[in-house]
Formats: structure tokens, sequence, C-alpha cells
């Protein structure tokens, strides 16, 4: 007698099981907090199934923390924020720049001694040639198993300018796919736009920023006491950052740069022979230019959406920048200076707010106008560029709308953009300088 074979259920029968009539099934997932591998990170999903055993769907929600202090004497050792990360842990690895090593790093050692924190560190040299892939790469053999064998869980300490922070930024997110770390920004860009801003990046071929990953440091610590020994082309340079947040977001910061800036730039933001009040107004910038950037790039984190104020300047100039080796600072405010030009054109802006933008671009000694501009196919390109990296959907540019609030122009046709190149170039030729501004290129603070 052949004994029958116990039926074994197919998929489908599972499913239909779980879901007898055959419909949609949908299985959360929360998982508990002991599995967590990060302090910072956290998630959940969910998976859902067609019931008829031939597909499923799945989403997943990543979420995270960071946070954005402003502090005094970082490396003062009566300051313990560092020590509070640092000692529980039991080391701290550490990617300096060059420069800042020579200029901070026996603060920096002092302060992991007096604290007992062995501290392993890599002084790695960060000018705008230096953002290759070739640099990702030696950091990250510095924090792999033939370096310091950074933990998952273990955050790196990074100190240095916007250079740094990029291509850090990146190697911890490559390393174990997603390794913390705490950003200290030595200059104005790092402190107050690239140090806390989640996207990591190296250069590419003839356009900037192009290959990167969504990173945000999980601690960023500004302390404007570094902005002391920064030679005045690199304040210059990062407060273009500042008056973009102030035309396109807050216009109080716009007034407080009208009738500080010139003081900030000359006192290095108050570490320089400056009072007590004009300190208390560089923490003002300070924090408002940080919040206002941070509220629209830290809550739109992987740029899922394209109303981004904080492009504003950088539709064009990633394209023409490295091909006029110009400053970033330089790059953006020209860029900042034609966009209110071609927002008349559009009547989203009035010639006067125009104006009041060029001139405090130009009262800091930021340029609005580089000839650059009139290469139409460069523009044109830049902007193809723009449009892949922005979707494919629209070039979103980001334009302002008065004093304090922008608008995105979707699409700017090539008799438009030539309208409004000769348009700018028309009004910046009768300017003493033409729109030039000072130290205007790479090469004038030895970073080509």
């Amino acid at each position: 007698m052949v004994q029958a074979k116990p039926h074994l259920p197919s998929l489908t029968e599972n499913l239909q099981q779980l879901s007898p009539s055959g419909s949609q099934q949908i299985i959360q997932f929360n998982h508990p907090e002991k599995y967590r591998t990060s302090e910072w990170y956290t998630g959940h999903g969910e998976i859902a199934a067609s019931g008829d055993g031939r597909s499923f769907e799945i989403s997943a929600t990543y979420a995270l923390k960071a946070e954005v202090k402003l502090v005094d004497g970082v490396f003062e050792p009566s300051n313990l924020t560092l020590a509070e990360v640092y000692n529980p842990r039991g080391r701290c690895v550490a990617i300096v720049d060059q420069t800042v090593d020579e200029l901070y790093g026996e603060s920096l050692r002092s302060y992991f001694e007096y604290h007992e924190i062995p501290l392993k560190l890599l002084a790695c040299r960060a000018w705008e040639s230096d953002k290759t892939p070739e640099t990702v790469h030696r950091l990250l053999q510095f924090l792999g198993k033939d370096g310091c064998d950074v933990s998952r869980n273990e955050p790196v300490l990074v100190v240095g300018g916007g250079v740094l922070s990029d291509v850090a930024g990146l190697a911890c997110a490559l390393q174990h796919r997603r390794t913390p770390y705490i950003m200290v920004g030595t200059t104005v860009v790092a402190a107050i736009d690239a140090g806390p801003s989640p996207r990591t990046c190296t250069n590419g071929s003839q356009f900037k920023n192009s290959i990167g990953a969504y990173h945000p440091p999980v601690l960023t610590l500004v302390d404007r006491n570094f902005f002391g020994t920064l030679a005045t082309g690199h304040v210059r340079n990062g407060m273009a950052e500042i008056i973009k947040m102030a035309v396109t977001d807050d216009p109080t910061l716009f007034e407080l740069m009208e009738q500080y800036g010139s003081q900030l730039l000359e006192t290095h933001f108050a570490t320089l022979d400056a009072d007590e009040k004009l300190g208390e107004i560089a923490d003002e910038v300070i924090y408002r230019a940080l919040f206002s950037y941070m509220k629209h790039e830290g809550t739109n984190m992987f740029e899922t959406y394209q109303d981004r104020p904080h492009a504003y300047g950088h539709t064009w100039s990633p394209r023409f920048e490295p091909a006029a080796k110009l400053m970033h600072g330089h790059s953006v405010t020209i860029g900042m200076a034609f966009g209110a030009s071609l927002a008349v054109e559009m009547g989203w802006l009035k010639l006067e707010e125009r104006d009041r933008i060029i001139d405090l671009c130009r009262s800091v000694g930021l340029s609005v106008y580089h000839p650059i501009l009139e290469d139409i196919d460069l523009m044109l390109e830049g902007q193809k560029n723009m449009r892949c990296k922005r979707g494919e959907q629209g070039l979103w540019a980001p334009l302002p709308k008065g004093i304090g609030s922008c608008d995105y122009a979707q699409e700017v046709s090539s008799g438009l953009l030539q309208t409004a190149v000769e348009n700018h170039k028309q009004l910046c030729s009768s300017l003493p300088d033409h729109g030039k501004g000072k130290e205007i290129y790479l090469s004038d603070l030895g970073l080509e």
C-alpha cells in the first residue's frame, strides 16, 4: 500500500491563509530598540504582499538626528562637549585639515591629553584641487582595516573647512556604508554651510560636487574663534553663503548684513579688535544663517523635493566655477547677482531690490559679474547638467521674489538667458570695477 505524501502548502496558499481573500497584506516592522546599530539613526518599514504569490512592495523610512551648536573655545579643556562624546568610547579618531593642524594641532592634542582620551589623527591637505576621489580613498585607508578600523557607531572627528567636510564626510558615508562623524568647521563656509550639510561630495570632471552621498554630521560645532586666523579672502568667500540665505529666506539677516557686513569682514566676525556688541551681532548672524539654511536643507535631507532656497546662486555656477577657476563664494555671488537680474526680466523682482542684492555683495568685496557668463553654450550646458542633477523635471532655479523670499524657475529659455546676460553685463559695466570683486580666483589664495 502506497502512503500518500503529505501536502506541502505553496507560497500562494500560505499567503492566502494569511490573507484568505487574496487581497494585499501589509506587515509593518518597528524593530526593538535593543537592536539599534547607532544612537543617532533609526527607522521602520513595511512589506506589502499582493496576495497572488507573484509580487510584493517594500517601503522603509530612515530617520536621523543631527544637532548644530554654537560653542566658544571648543578645544579649551574646560569645554566638555567633545570629551563627553569620546570618553565613553575610549579614543578619538580625527581627520584634521593640514593648515588647521599647524595652527591648532597643539591645542587639539592637549585637549585630548588633558581628558586622557587616546587620539588617532590624520592631517590632510584640503585645497580645492584635493577635492578628488583619490583623496576620499586615502581617507578610507585611514579609517579602514589598514588604519584605525573605526566602528560603525564610532563618530569620527572632522576639523577643517568646506573641502575637508565634503571629502571626509563622503569617506564616512562609505566606511561601513554609514559611519557617524562630528564636524568642527574652521572656516565661514564650513561653519554655516558645508559643515552641517548632509551633502558630502567630491568634484567630477568639469562639474563641482557631482559625486557624493547624503550623510550629515551627527553633531556640528561652530566656534567663530577659528575665523581669527583665516585670510580675509576666506572670510569674504564664506559670506556669500550667508547672503544667499538672507536674500531667499531671512530679511532681518539681510538688513544685519547691510549694516554690519563690512565690519564683520574687517574683524573676522568680531575675533579681531572688536567690541562685545559686534560679537553678539556676529553670533546672531551666524545663528540666523545656520537656522535658515538647515530649516530647508536639514528637513529635506535627501533632496526629495526641489523647493531649495539654499541652491540660490548654485544653478549655473557648478559649471562655470571650475571653468574659470573661481573661488566658490565669488562664483556663488556671480550666480546670485545674475539670478537677480534674471528675476527682474521675469517680473519677479523690483529694480531697487536687485540693486540692494548687488550692493550687499559688493560691500564685502564679492564678485557680481565675470565674462564667463557670456559663454551661453557653457551656461546652457550648466542648465542641462543641473536638470539631470535635479531630476530632469525642470531646472528648479531659485530666484528672489523680494528680499527674504524666492520662487523656482522650472525653465529658462536660451533667448531669456541671453537677454538676462546682456542686461546684467550692461548693468555691471557701469560699476567702478565692472563687478569683479577682490581675490576672486583660487590662485589668489593658493588653492589651485
